[in-house]
């Protein structure tokens, strides 16, 4: 049922020079000390694999790269570059919103493919992601992701919501 993938699932730390004591002026700054929440968004798929699709640790939210995947963990949209990148924003959104997040809350976004060329002809959809602002991020281009049938993976940071 599930293929062996290699997921990791990326736990933020972005803000805890601050954190931890205070910054590049010497100024002290409040250490937060929320308890992480995790979420899964497809429970199955991501206990066989040990990841998480989600964390909120205070008012940050790290997302795991998201996939064109099914319910059960198989690849979806096979070959449709630029519908693997729907599916995967449509994924990206529901965990946004479980932590009552949006795209406007989107401060980090990276973007994986294997297929560069493919992706910047369909990457104007993100203009419909991201209505006020873009958010810092890089784009790879890469050899391969978890499964050969990925053409995309997009993972995000969210801070404030």
């Amino acid at each position: 049922m599930f293929r062996s993938l290699k997921i990791a699932a990326a736990v933020s730390v972005a803000g805890m020079a601050a954190a931890c004591g205070g910054d590049k002026t010497g100024a002290q700054t409040a250490v937060t000390t929320a308890e992480p929440e995790w979420f899964l968004l497809r429970p199955e798929v991501e206990k066989a694999y040990g990841y998480s699709h989600g964390v909120r640790i205070g008012d940050v939210v790290t997302i795991s790269g998201a996939v064109s995947m099914d319910d059960a963990g198989n690849p979806t949209a096979v070959g449709d570059i630029e519908q693997q990148m729907k599916n995967v924003y449509g994924d990206l959104e529901k965990v946004l919103a479980h932590y009552g997040c949006t795209f406007d809350d989107v401060i980090v976004e990276n973007v994986f493919t294997t297929d560069m060329a493919a992706f910047l002809e369909v990457a104007g959809f993100r203009n419909t992601i991201y209505t006020k602002h873009y958010p810092t991020g890089t784009w790879l281009e890469v050899k391969g992701l978890a499964l050969p049938e990925f053409m995309i993976e997009i993972e995000l940071e969210a801070h404030g919501c």
